[in-house]
């Protein structure tokens, strides 16, 4: 492993939480029970008039590495919460819990503990299951929900077909890559394009070991403790709030069609929105667009029930 000086993912790092920093967040830890601890980067300063919007992450780096555009976007009309989720970064627990629905109870119980009342959410990925689950679970609380490129929907078949198509054994063989060739099966059906083939081993190897080596094990554990796509039917309550869903139309790792089918299951409230040409991270692929979207949803007055 490359020594922090040389190596460009801790160099990045140290870019992004300056990034953080600088819209006026900083990091902290809190206990949020006698078991779990949450790491997450909070306002410095609480503004009154500001509604408050929490941005949940996926699957893979923490989220420093995920949510630098929307951060830097939306910190000056929003009081930002940005959680790292259970055993990414500082975030653990001992409970033996490992699902989705446990995630969102802590980030939930997270919120309560900070004194939020009222919040609206935007989660990518497995962070849109998270936000998904938050929303059901905690409806007097959530107002509105933003789901990008989360295959809420997924079903049994849905998950063997992705590691079908990324040519692997195993679905943390995707999620988690351990070597430069997993990396770029992961790369290759989570973005759009494509730049991986050309870069040197030792390059990659060292964002393996910064930003998915760390508590490999216990996100295998999580992986396997999902609730959502081990059946193979999809079983989902609709919701109460509007939601909007943002999709890639290139989106390898949930499909188009599964944002469709999903608008249709997930409540009245539904608005789905195509960011053309993007793969599976439209807030980072096509970041100004992205926030654009969301910025207009949660400015407009609710849908009328």
């Amino acid at each position: 492993m490359a020594p922090s000086f040389l190596s460009f993912a801790s160099l990045y790092a140290f870019y992004l939480r300056r990034c953080f920093t600088s819209s006026g967040l900083s990091q902290k830890s809190i206990n949020v029970s006698d078991e779990t601890t949450i790491h997450f980067w909070a306002p410095n300063q609480l503004h009154q008039t500001k509604p408050t919007l929490v941005f949940i992450h996926g699957f893979g780096p923490v989220s420093l590495w995920q949510w630098r555009r929307q951060v830097e976007f939306f910190a000056p009309d929003f009081n930002l919460y940005v959680p790292d989720l259970i055993f990414f970064g500082d975030s653990t627990t001992k409970s033996l819990e490992r699902s989705e629905i446990f995630q969102a109870e802590s980030v939930a119980k997270l919120l309560e503990t900070l004194g939020v009342e009222k919040y609206s959410l935007v989660g990518t990925s497995y962070g849109g299951f998270v936000s998904y689950h938050i929303a059901r679970l905690f409806p007097e609380r959530v107002e509105k929900v933003v789901i990008a490129s989360s295959g809420v929907n997924m079903t049994k078949k849905d998950n063997e077909e992705l590691v079908k198509k990324a040519k692997l054994e195993k679905i943390d063989d995707l999620m988690l890559p351990r070597t430069p060739s997993d990396l770029r099966a992961l790369f290759g059906v989570a973005v759009s394009k494509r730049g991986l083939q050309m870069v040197p081993d030792f390059f990659l190897n060292d964002f393996i070991n910064k930003l998915f080596a760390e508590n490999r094990n216990k996100k295998v554990e999580l992986l396997r403790g999902l609730t959502i796509g081990q059946d193979d039917a999809v079983n989902i309550s609709s919701l109460q709030q509007d939601v909007m869903l943002v999709w890639g139309d290139k989106d390898q790792i949930f499909p188009l069609r599964m944002a469709k089918e999903l608008q249709k299951l997930i409540g009245k409230n539904v608005k789905l929105e195509i960011v053309m040409n993007t793969s599976h991270v439209p807030q980072i692929e096509n970041a100004a667009e992205f926030n654009q979207i969301i910025k207009t949803f949660l400015s407009t007055s609710p849908i009328s029930k």
